[in-house]
């Protein structure tokens, strides 16, 4: 039986709404940024209204899907994120830096390149991608004395380089269809609609909830593989479990809206300093504030340079990449 200690669990008991309703909040502000400026009051005028308003165009066509589109994706990597964290035991694993994120993207782009008929595959595409992936990550970084953390990320660097120098095939090979898809390579949301929520929305539902069936056995797992036997878990049946579940949720976001990368190190490690590592109110806070990063920076993105709009995983590589150079360094003076 797994506990955690009185203070983030005291904090869980405010941190978590403050952080749903910050979401709340900065969703109504961000349909409200742009070109053209709606006040919240107007927005929250809108819902349920029959009037005949011409900026409920831009607020529901426009705003509407890329917000949903935001939250969807950053919830899923944040989960992904958290879960790959636990199961391999590695405070630096991330979809992104574990390969996973990289060979989805690989196999995404074949269908968008060479095969686009076959568009309604794509997230089966990324799962597939990003499974095979995760395999060849468990393969190099096995040892008979376990998976050390230095392993995974050498792994991930490897199996990176691979799906890395398979998308420059892909690019050269298709050079006249690259264009399509540049803006998603780039981690866009630009002209998103909510044909793309739709898609996406299914596969996040089941991806969140079978998250929350694995609690049990990521906090079981967290107290190490010993523990977890003692325990009666079949370590190797839950880590395979739990890493299909981590996978799936970051295939989900990849097939959406391309490669943004760190939301899944940044956001577990703020969220266990504020509510620990129980991952009981762990996933629901990594779910709140992965929505919330991922929010902010596509706002930003297409706010603050205008009309130049900025990627979403451009603004998330220059957050991300200063933190994750603060981890290793934290990581190696341990």
């Amino acid at each position: 039986m797994t506990t955690v200690s009185a203070a983030p669990r005291q904090r869980a008991v405010w941190a978590l709404p403050a952080a749903w309703l910050l979401l709340a909040v900065v969703a109504v502000v961000s349909l409200g940024m742009g070109s053209v400026s709606i006040s919240p009051g107007h927005i929250l005028s809108m819902v349920g209204s029959s009037a005949d308003d011409p900026l409920a165009t831009i607020v529901w066509d426009v705003r509407l899907p890329r917000v949903a589109l935001a939250i969807v994706v950053g919830a899923c990597t944040a989960v992904s994120g958290a879960l790959l964290q636990t199961v391999m035991g590695n405070p630096l694993a991330d979809p992104g830096l574990t390969g996973v994120t990289s060979g989805a993207a690989s196999l995404v782009l074949v269908i968008l390149l060479a095969a686009p008929s076959y568009h309604s595959m794509i997230p089966i595409a990324a799962f597939g991608g990003g499974t095979i992936a995760a395999v060849l990550v468990y393969s190099l970084a096995w040892r008979r004395d376990g998976i050390k953390p230095v392993n995974i990320i050498l792994a991930g660097v490897a199996v990176n380089a691979l799906a890395g120098a398979f998308i420059a095939f892909l690019s050269l090979r298709y050079s006249d269809r690259l264009p399509a898809a540049i803006s998603w390579m780039n981690g866009s949301l630009a002209a998103k609609g909510m044909d793309a929520v739709w898609m996406m929305l299914p596969y996040a539902i089941v991806g969140l909830f079978a998250a929350m069936l694995c609690i049990r056995s990521a906090n079981v797992m967290r107290l190490g593989d010993d523990v977890a036997r003692n325990l009666g878990e079949g370590v190797n049946r839950t880590r395979i479990v739990l890493s299909v579940v981590a996978v799936f949720l970051a295939a989900i976001a990849v097939s959406a809206v391309g490669v943004i990368g760190f939301v899944g190190l940044v956001v577990p490690h703020i969220a266990r300093m504020i509510v620990g590592s129980n991952h009981a109110v762990l996933i629901p806070m990594s779910t709140a504030m992965g929505a919330l990063l991922i929010l902010i920076s596509d706002t930003v993105g297409r706010t603050a340079f205008a009309p130049v709009e900025i990627p979403a995983g451009i603004i998330m590589a220059a957050i991300g990449a200063p933190y994750f150079l603060f981890l290793m360094r934290r990581q190696a003076a341990l």
